[in-house]
């Protein structure tokens, strides 16, 4: 069995090490990608601590990723070898679940995500179920593709999926690695775009971005600033910070939703007063499927929003990660294979 150069964490919160793998025939219903790209994820960082149930290690990690088929396995009718494609935290889904049979593929009872049901992109060739994949539009470079599998997808279609319409005021919590999309999709989108961030520092960036206006939450009451704007329709909370969200509510207009799509364990601290008279509703938005990936890439396409990236190769993988965890990455990295 051929083999190829993969980075993998033996255990929790060990260190991000290259080494020579297996590369794995792909089985009926798969393919095998030569992978070009993948991004870093903050939800990287939760693989390496152990903070998902039925991890097995060693883990490779990755799930932005983009790259070509290079090997169809048995039952792969509707693909063909040199494809651009891009596999994002939807890895597959198993089309026989209650979920699945009512067309509601993300909800799958078995779905599979990259790094935690298989290896991961953090490789130059993965193995992946032939129904997570996603093409590529020719105008896409793959490193340009890779966030869009994940950041891009999850950004974009929590917003489509919202009620507010162009011409509305949408607000975007956090300028990180989702939120400067959230920012670039919203104002793309048609709405009065709010980019809501710690420090006036950001603001040339978030303007930059495309925000209409700018809430610097450190020195503003944040629900008092939104509220003098007009209100916001939507509030989608990038920043994985319970307490920020909170601090939103009060700034939505009546019948104002708060997506969340930042990750944390922490309890949201609201009460149903807050809720009630205004009519708010609190969401949280899972990523999206293959068919939801491509969509995103092809409104990317259409309106110029990027990522904004910085490339490291596969053998600086560890520095790469290190730059995400600790706030040093500028938005995106993306691993160059």
């Amino acid at each position: 069995m051929p083999s190829h150069r993969a980075v993998q964490v033996a255990a929790v919160d060990a260190p991000l090490t290259l080494v020579d793998v297996d590369t794995p025939r792909p089985g009926p219903g798969q393919v095998r990608i030569a992978v070009a790209a993948c991004g870093v994820c903050g939800t990287d960082h939760a693989f390496v601590q152990g903070g998902f149930p039925g991890m097995t290690w060693p883990v490779t990690l990755g799930h932005e990723i983009a790259g070509t088929i290079a090997e169809l396995g048995s039952g792969v009718t509707d693909w063909r070898l040199g494809e651009r494609v891009a596999v994002g935290w939807f890895g597959g889904n198993c089309n026989h679940c209650i979920p699945c049979r009512k067309g509601d593929f993300i909800h799958c009872v078995n779905a599979e995500v990259p790094s935690l049901h298989y290896p991961g992109g953090y490789a130059e060739s993965v193995t992946v179920p032939a129904n997570a994949l996603a093409r590529i539009p020719d105008e896409l470079s793959f490193v340009e593709a890779a966030p869009m599998g994940c950041a891009g997808v999850t950004t974009y279609h929590a917003l489509r999926s919202t009620k507010a319409r162009p011409g509305d005021r949408v607000a975007v919590l956090g300028l990180g690695g989702l939120g400067h999309l959230g920012v670039q999709f919203a104002r793309a989108m048609g709405f009065e775009t709010i980019s809501i961030a710690r420090g006036a520092a950001k603001e040339a960036d978030a303007r930059a971005l495309g925000a209409h206006h700018y809430i610097d939450s450190t020195t503003t009451d944040v629900a008092r600033a939104m509220a003098a704007l007009g209100g916001a329709s939507v509030v989608l909370a990038t920043a994985a910070n319970s307490r920020a969200m909170a601090d939103t509510l009060d700034g939505l207009s009546p019948r104002g939703e708060l997506v969340i799509i930042g990750v944390t364990a922490e309890p949201l601290p609201i009460t149903p007063m807050q809720l009630i008279s205004p009519g708010l509703s609190v969401t949280g938005h899972p990523s999206g499927t293959a068919r939801d990936i491509e969509e995103t890439m092809r409104f990317a396409v259409l309106s110029g929003v990027r990522a904004r990236i910085e490339e490291r190769p596969l053998a600086e993988a560890a520095q790469a990660y290190a730059a995400m965890v600790e706030g040093r990455a500028h938005y995106r990295m993306v691993l160059t294979m």
